[in-house]
């Protein structure tokens, strides 16, 4: 059993500045309010918050990592709240526990290995403080040491358990003897027969294995001394669940595993580690495609080595690794290798890297005065830019950060999406616009005669829901296009003595589709609702050039209402393929001028709006509304586009850059004039030109006035 004592020595071996009366009033306390209780092995409860302390004190974490380790039970298992655990030990300590109490709290369930990975995402992401993570992975580790006092049935759910969320955890923290350890205590309960066979196996050949690894450790030792290089030379079995994944990789049995041993060999730098490789090619022959470089291109939980498998000294395959002592130390703690310890250093805030995802702490090579000020660095979200729920059922499901209750309902089925009407969160009744946090348990409310709206598509965030929505609008707008267009059809066809029902039977109608490039009689009627043919166009297909210049009646139709409607001051700058006399608008998001590729929107109602091709909100609208347009060759019309003018404030420059547009033929609309603290001047102008020549002459002129350092346009 573990003491105070071993704990505060630990600490002391690695931290001379420990606050140790502070690890013994938590244990003072720990052993007060779990008095009394026992565990399963009949041992007194306090074992395990002080093995776990152990395991923290053995990472080499900070004094709140290991009181936390000693109080991570407390709030859980005993009356004792986190008001009272901040009063006593401050309020980062409470908060570790409270961080640890939540995960302990997650009901796992790992059937599917996409599951899985989904609860360790959440799991981290959780977790503000990566410490808390690192707490529990001490206590799961410690559990699973003692898991043999279980129910059977219960020791398996426990080890798939930490086989699928934990084990895989400590590897991508880069936590290499945690993550062996859970492996290998899991493969222990989960298949025993298989790990005790293979354990026999391994056994019976540990005498030989011993003898060969002294050879090699021999050999590499005097070659090292011959060519002057520090280093220190260790051999070590791989470990079982490591060797059982190969044999199952591989379809083979133990006996055609031959790199069950690793060679270790910790040098002083980098360039020793280099020379070594050569000197071990030389000594055996490289596996070719086996060496790895992991010192140029380390692996994203901050692992450094060179590894190469050669043939060793009998004939058989043998990996050796070669890394300094920093890369060991990283290599066997992980992340937990960067609470650092260096007393009378300044700390300076802009020198701190904060990272977003593992990958970024390669980066991390600062040197920091103590655990908070790394911590302060580290606070981040490991998933930043998601998030992870609950279904009702206890399924995890992940969406882009700021995803609402929308975006779950859909990515569940597109019929609960369409008929959402509201949703519960954690029990609670929350708006469709909420937006979702980790943990949260989501349950969609739905309703029989409910219909998406378009509104939903400004505050969902998943491309799923988003894209769902969106074909459902555009199937409806599709629907009540071509009920418009055969409305517009049927009465504009009566002018002219047309039976619509009659040419849609004897195909004349598919026949005209046909001609305009449209697939179907709908492709048709949608493209008159949607405003992109005209009837006129269609009847002129059907009758005769000179009967269509047929009076039509006094009253007006609804038809000409329509028309009449989306009639409108007809640009002369714009041409716009079979439509006439439309009225026309120029987007207010992308100001286009002639000279610019452009396309146009149709808008029921207010005619076509027409954008700069690359504009957003085009590339975002409905395919079905987009029509050809082009500039006019023959006529042109003063569009009005804004400039952005940087120049220096001084006396008269206002006047000339008026001037300089003026002597273009250009007109100003409007002008915003602001100075700036550094004596400088950003004056925005709205300026009527006829083209994008026109407007580049404007800007050039203005640009060679003295004092002007910048002209830009804007699009909005």
């Amino acid at each position: 059993m573990i003491r105070l004592n071993d704990i505060l020595s630990k600490v002391s071996s690695y931290n001379t500045s420990a606050d140790l009366d502070i690890i013994r009033k938590a244990y003072v306390y720990c052993a007060k309010v779990h008095q009394g209780q026992t565990r399963l092995s009949g041992e007194p409860y306090l074992v395990h918050p002080m093995e776990v302390s152990a395991i923290l004190a053995d990472l080499k974490l900070d004094v709140p990592s290991v009181v936390t380790g000693l109080l991570h039970d407390t709030v859980e298992d005993t009356l004792t709240t986190l008001e009272e655990l901040a009063e006593m030990f401050g309020e980062e300590v409470a908060s570790l526990v409270n961080g640890v109490t939540k995960i302990g709290k997650i009901h796992f369930k790992t059937k599917e290995e996409s599951q899985a990975e989904n609860f360790r995402k959440m799991l981290l992401a959780m977790s503000d403080d990566i410490r808390v993570i690192l707490i529990k992975l001490a206590d799961r580790l410690h559990n699973m040491r003692t898991l043999q006092y279980q129910p059977e049935v219960k020791q398996r759910a426990i080890a798939r358990e930490t086989l699928d969320i934990y084990a895989p955890i400590a590897h991508r923290l880069g936590i290499q003897w945690v993550k062996s350890e859970l492996e290998d205590l899991s493969f222990r309960y989960l298949d025993p027969q298989v790990y005790y066979d293979l354990a026999s196996k391994v056994s019976m050949k540990k005498k030989e294995r011993e003898a060969y690894i002294d050879e090699v450790k021999r050999v590499i030792s005097e070659k090292l001394a011959e060519h002057g290089i520090r280093g220190e030379v260790s051999g070590r079995s791989k470990h079982l669940y490591s060797i059982y994944r190969k044999m199952v990789k591989r379809n083979v049995d133990i006996d055609q595993i031959y790199d069950l041993v690793a060679i270790r060999v910790m040098v002083e730098d980098i360039r020793a580690c280099y020379e070594l490789l050569g000197l071990v090619h030389s000594t055996w022959k490289p596996i070719p495609g086996r060496f790895k470089d992991y010192i140029a291109m380390p692996k994203g939980n901050m692992y450094q080595s060179l590894h190469t498998t050669v043939i060793g000294p009998t004939g058989e395959r043998m990996e050796v690794q070669i890394r300094t002592e920093e890369m060991h130390r990283v290599a066997e703690a992980g992340i937990a290798a960067h609470w650092k310890y260096k007393e009378g250093k300044g700390y300076d805030e802009r020198e701190v890297k904060r990272f977003a995802w593992l990958r970024q702490l390669l980066e991390w090579q600062q040197e920091l005065q103590d655990s908070r000020e790394f911590m302060d660095s580290v606070k981040v979200e490991l998933f930043p830019e998601e998030v992870y729920v609950f279904t009702p059922k206890g399924d995890v499901k992940s969406f882009p950060k700021g995803a609402t209750p929308i975006d779950f309902a859909y990515s569940i089925h597109s019929d609960v999406g369409h008929r959402c009407v509201g949703a519960k969160v954690d029990g609670k009744l929350v708006p469709l616009k909420h937006e979702l946090k980790n943990g949260e348990i989501v349950e969609v409310i739905t309703s029989p005669h409910h219909t998406p709206s378009k509104d939903w598509l400004k505050i969902v965030k998943s491309s799923r829901a988003r894209n769902r929505i969106r074909a459902w609008i555009k199937t409806e707008e599709r629907k009540r296009s071509i009920s418009l267009g055969r409305e517009i059809c049927e009465k504009e066809f009566r002018r002219y003595s047309l039976n619509f029902a009659k040419m849609q039977k004897n195909g004349d109608i598919k026949r005209v589709a046909a001609e305009f490039g449209l697939h179907s009689e709908d492709d048709l009627m949608a493209a008159i609702g949607y405003g992109k043919l005209s009837c006129l166009q269609v009847v002129g297909k059907l009758v005769p050039h000179e009967k269509l210049d047929i009076p039509r009646e006094k009253s007006e139709s609804r038809v000409e209402k329509i028309i009449n409607k989306l009639k409108g001051k007809p640009s002369s700058a714009i041409q716009i393929g079979g439509v006439e006399d439309v009225m026309v608008r120029f987007g207010k998001c992308c100001n286009p001028l002639p000279g610019d590729e452009i396309v146009g929107f149709i808008t029921r109602g207010r005619g076509v709006t027409v954008h700069s091709s690359d504009c957003v909100v085009a590339l975002g609208s409905d395919p079905e509304r987009r029509i050809e347009v082009a500039w006019s060759r023959d006529k042109k019309a003063a569009l009005p586009v804004k400039i952005r003018v940087a120049c220096h404030d001084q006396k008269g420059i206002l006047a000339n850059i008026s001037q300089a547009i003026t002597n273009c033929e250009a007109n100003i609309t409007s002008a915003h004039i602001q100075s700036t603290v550094d004596r400088m001047g950003v004056n925005i102008f709205e300026v009527e030109v006829t083209d994008l020549d026109h407007l580049r002459k404007v800007m050039n002129s203005i640009l060679k006035l003295p004092g002007v350092t910048n002209v830009e346009r804007l699009r909005s």
